[in-house]
């Protein structure tokens, strides 16, 4: 059929297809251009679709086309280049199109509602804030330095202009606000500060930091990926900011990418401090309406800079320079569920398409990523030297076999706890197991808390008096009494972060203490309030789990204690040896960043091993030479490349027929590079009361796999039993679970 305009929509739902249709019956030919949302009808209900093509032609008759109900914006949302990565990111990771596109998009845009009205979201004084005496808040010396900066500008300033020059106020606009002294309102037009703060000049750069600058930007100008490996404390971040300065300057946008939404204030402030320039932040924890604020800034092109999690990196961008990638190897990159993208790698390809360099940085790079570095498909920066004349901590293991430990710590590590604090040092302990006790257990018959709708233990919180599982979210009230034997003697096995704060608190009462971890974290702020007051100086003990192992800068810790490391070191998962090496290295990393030397204590049962005594005799580097040794002869990825068929069901035998039908089908490929493992039930088999089997296909040859996954996932997605179970494909998967 040809002659007629043709609308190529992609819908969001579960469908690998892209969809025809009619224009309205009334419509203005200049709003139908690619990347505007349009309200099509899609089954019996309504659907939003975003606009990819606008053709003559389709394979359908005019008459089983449907007119588009209505075309949503007037300006799009996606530029050519956005689609274009889109439709790639979709076919790569072999997920429908119209998810990809939805989930690209703001929640209340990719639900069809009308774009807010742009403006920036501010605060002003009211006539009770106004009449305030900053004289009489001498003891508050942030909520004068806070009004007296709104009565020097009594229209209002934007969040962004308060945190400049105020640094992270959130907590504060909201307590001023509860006393009634502070508004919000919505500035339309940014006015920004008639005398902003001077600019904070950034120490000199050392050699090895000026030698990455320069040979990144002189390819600005094209595309280059970079992988920047700097021991922890190298500066790697100096020299992000002295890239996106010159970025700016040249009149374009960076994307800064971060894996953990703790790492956006601190960075965000040392960039308006440094540069003072627009700064947008994207991550979870924002309200759906300020994200979206931000989203729309930056699409057009008013944020310069750009940072945020792992979502933030299909992001418009219309003016993009510059993509940098914090901690590159975290595995809070990859999307674990849905649309399972790495927001790594996507950004690798974004930057290609867009002509501008991407830059990696890490203290323990992925083997991946050195992998390509080694091919010479990334160009390798090394900052082997710690910034400022700070020293590498020595690092020593504590052989804790036949030693009585209170809640994880050792009688040794005590001490050089109490001798650090003596000195005035801060200390750190790392546990990564939040809660109170991974087990409870009854003496009297040996009954174990398990979560009725997983292969797991519950986990025991005594903060909020629930048992917890930490994979599926169920919670049960921490039993009296044990509900097979009605006895009473009921023990909590094993350590987590609430008990080791119970212990820490008994013994030094008068020493401030701070808890970071997930649970402790949970209320909006809390997070920047606990670094803050930490950079200050009010809590010489800091314990957590790995939300404080990367990207902060605690320059009095001069002591790291890592409690269990023991749990990961015989992992099942091929990737448990580097997942654990990493954050070893990131959590030691932590002490002597300042002029005080630093010292990290590894407890283990296991001193021979193999992984610990590589790491403590030669480094993270001769560590991961030999793994990716041990991978090329084990044809482990990064040498070979993978894809993970998963399928769940209420009962085990609809998965597992669903499996073994998509392995008959995949047979007949008879591809001689391609290998197929499975149907094998997961490492978990039974998790939120569904349970779970997975098939893994693998190749030398990406271009193999991808080939066989374009025309497999069609087939499998016709099948009567995939109607039956719930399936996923997962390409390049980090985890098996």
């Amino acid at each position: 059929m040809t002659g007629m305009i043709i609308l190529k929509v992609a819908v969001a739902a579960p469908v690998y297809a892209i969809f025809d249709y009619l224009p309205p019956a009334e419509y203005d030919p200049e709003r139908l251009i690619p990347g505007v949302r349009l309200r099509v009808p899609f089954g019996r209900g309504e659907r939003c679709g975003v606009l990819l093509q606008v053709s003559d032609e389709s394979q359908l008759q005019t008459n089983r086309l449907k007119r588009v109900r209505e075309v949503l914006d007037d300006n799009a949302l996606f530029g050519a280049e956005d689609i274009a990565l889109l439709c790639w990111a979709a076919d790569y990771y072999r997920y429908p199109l119209g998810e990809v596109c939805a989930a690209a998009l703001p929640a209340r845009l990719r639900q069809g509602s009308a774009a807010q009205k742009q403006g920036v979201p501010g605060w002003r004084l009211t006539e009770l804030g106004s009449a305030q005496d900053p004289a009489l808040l001498m003891r508050a010396p942030r909520q004068v330095a806070l009004l007296q900066l709104l009565l020097r500008h009594p229209e209002g300033l934007s969040r962004q202009d308060i945190d400049l020059h105020c640094g992270s106020s959130a907590q504060l606009l909201r307590k001023l606000e509860q006393r009634g002294w502070l508004e919000q309102i919505d500035i339309q037009a940014v006015p920004g500060m008639r005398n902003p703060p001077a600019v904070e000049a950034g120490p000199t750069l050392n050699q090895d930091q000026q030698s990455a600058v320069d040979r990144i930007t002189h390819g600005l100008s094209r595309f280059g990926a970079y992988l920047l490996d700097g021991v922890t404390g190298s500066g790697k971040t100096e020299v992000y900011l002295e890239l996106l300065k010159q970025v700016v300057a040249l009149g374009g946008q960076a994307l800064v990418l971060v894996p953990e939404i703790g790492l956006t204030p601190q960075l965000s402030q040392r960039l308006r401090r440094r540069l003072q320039v627009s700064v947008a932040v994207l991550h979870s924890g924002l309200a759906e309406g300020e994200r979206e604020l931000v989203w729309q800034r930056a699409r057009l092109g008013q944020a310069r800079v750009v940072i945020g999690t792992r979502s933030t990196v299909f992001v418009p961008l219309p003016d993009l320079g510059l993509i940098l990638v914090d901690e590159e190897h975290d595995l809070s990159f990859k999307q674990q569920d849905g649309f399972r993208y790495s927001a790594r790698d996507v950004a690798v390809v974004r930057a290609q398409r867009c002509n501008c360099p991407v830059v990696l940085g890490s203290a323990t790079p992925s083997l991946e990523s050195l992998k390509n570095a080694l091919d010479g498909r990334y160009k390798h920066l090394r900052l082997p030297e710690r910034a400022g004349g700070a020293t590498q901590p020595a690092i020593d293991l504590l052989d804790i076999r036949s030693t009585q430990l209170e809640a994880g710590v050792s009688g040794m590590l005590k001490r050089l706890i109490e001798a650090e604090l003596g000195a005035g040092n801060q200390v750190l302990l790392f546990l990564n197991r939040r809660g109170y006790a991974p087990i409870l257990t009854c003496h009297d018959c040996g009954w174990l808390a398990q979560c009725q709708r997983c292969d797991a233990r519950m986990t025991i919180h005594l903060s909020d008096g629930q048992l917890s599982c930490h994979h599926c979210g169920a919670q049960y009230p921490v039993q009296k009494c044990c509900p097979e034997c009605g006895g009473t003697a009921l023990r909590a096995l094993g350590q987590g972060t609430e008990r080791l704060e119970e212990m820490l608190r008994g013994h030094y009462p008068n020493v401030g203490l701070a808890r970071i971890d997930r649970d402790a974290t949970r209320r909006k702020g809390s997070l920047e309030r606990l670094l803050e007051e930490i950079k200050q100086g009010k809590h010489s003990l800091l314990l957590g789990t790995q939300m404080l192992a990367k990207g902060h800068h605690f320059p009095n810790v001069t002591l790291v204690g890592i409690l269990d490391v023991d749990q990961a070191l015989f992992g099942a998962d091929f990737r448990a040896a580097e997942r654990m090496a990493q954050l070893i290295v990131q959590v030691a990393g932590r002490a002597g960043r300042a002029d005080k030397p630093g010292r990290v204590l590894i407890q283990t049962r296991h001193p021979e091993h193999p992984l610990l005594q590589t790491l403590l005799r030669s480094g993270y580097a001769a560590f991961a030479g030999a793994s990716l040794a041990e991978r090329r002869l084990a044809l482990l990825p990064p040498y070979t490349f993978q894809a993970l068929l998963r399928a769940e069901a209420h009962r085990r035998e609809p998965a597992l027929a669903f499996l073994e039908q998509s392995a008959a089908l995949a047979a007949g490929f008879k591809l001689d590079s391609l290998a197929l493992w499975g149907p094998v039930s997961a490492p978990m088999e039974r998790r939120a009361g569904r349970y779970r089997f997975q098939l893994l296909a693998q190749s030398d040859k990406r271009s193999v796999l991808q080939g066989f996954l374009a025309e497999w996932i069609p087939l499998i997605a016709a099948m009567k039993s995939a109607r039956r179970v719930r399936w996923s494909v997962d390409v390049d998967p980090q985890e098996m679970l």
